[in-house]
């Protein structure tokens, strides 16, 4: 049993060994914050940006970097999970994106208000956050059985970039996806690509009054999700 000098000694030394441990890991962590966060690439736009998130409470829906509200989705990674395209069609307008189904506000942003928050998206992206938050379990590559009449020789393709960014987030494909729209699973034995090619350009001119909306696809785009879409046969495992 320690004797009352002994046990106060005991204190004070290791006391004063948590408080120095704390403290050079407070150092250490503030020394590593410049390289973590990439501070260099934080521009003015996404400053900005940034000003924006916070006046217009966009946490109280939202959660960025482990805070805010979990009404809405989590956006720390959303620019590598959606990208720029994605998110700039939303923040103009979000109720387009997802007719009858989203909340989402729209906050009217001007084009250089968007760009803006893209920015701080990006930014916010980039950082070191040595693995938070986890990355969803979506697949990048689909095999895909019997393309060319029946052949039964299976063939591995990836999924196109744009597919993962927006296609995925409203149709399920091989039971991963949002359920806003029909799954994909066999769509190519549904549809032929020329048609999938001029419902990419234009859903409304296809089917006027679907929920489709038109999205933010370049040519090359269109190109890449006709050529995987159309080779997603009934057959596919």
């Amino acid at each position: 049993m320690l004797s009352k000098s002994s046990a106060k000694l005991f204190f004070l030394v290791g006391t004063g060994l948590c408080v120095g441990t704390f403290l050079l890991l407070t150092i250490d962590t503030i020394r590593r914050v410049p390289e973590q966060t990439n501070q260099q690439n934080l521009s003015e736009s996404a400053i900005r940006g940034k000003h924006l998130w916070e006046t217009n409470n966009c946490m109280g829906c939202h959660t960025i970097l482990g805070e805010g509200a979990y009404y809405a989705p989590e956006l720390t990674k959303v620019y590598e999970r959606r990208g720029p395209k994605f998110i700039a069609a939303m923040l103009k307008d979000p109720y387009a994106m997802y007719p009858g189904q989203r909340k989402m506000v729209r906050y009217d942003f001007s084009d250089s208000d968007i760009q803006d928050l893209t920015a701080f998206m990006k930014w916010i992206g980039e950082m070191d956050l040595n693995g938070f938050p986890p990355k969803p379990n979506i697949g990048q590559i689909a095999t895909i059985e019997g393309v060319g009449a029946g052949t039964g020789v299976a063939q591995t393709i990836d999924r196109p970039i744009a597919f993962n960014q927006m296609c995925i987030v409203c149709h399920k494909l091989r039971g991963q996806g949002g359920d806003v729209g029909p799954a994909l699973d066999g769509v190519g034995s549904r549809l032929d690509r020329d048609y999938i090619v001029r419902w990419l350009h234009d859903p409304q001119a296809v089917k006027p009054g679907t929920l489709m909306p038109k999205l933010p696809l370049s040519e090359e785009e269109i190109v890449e999700l006709s050529a995987f879409l159309s080779q997603l046969k009934e057959d596919a495992k």
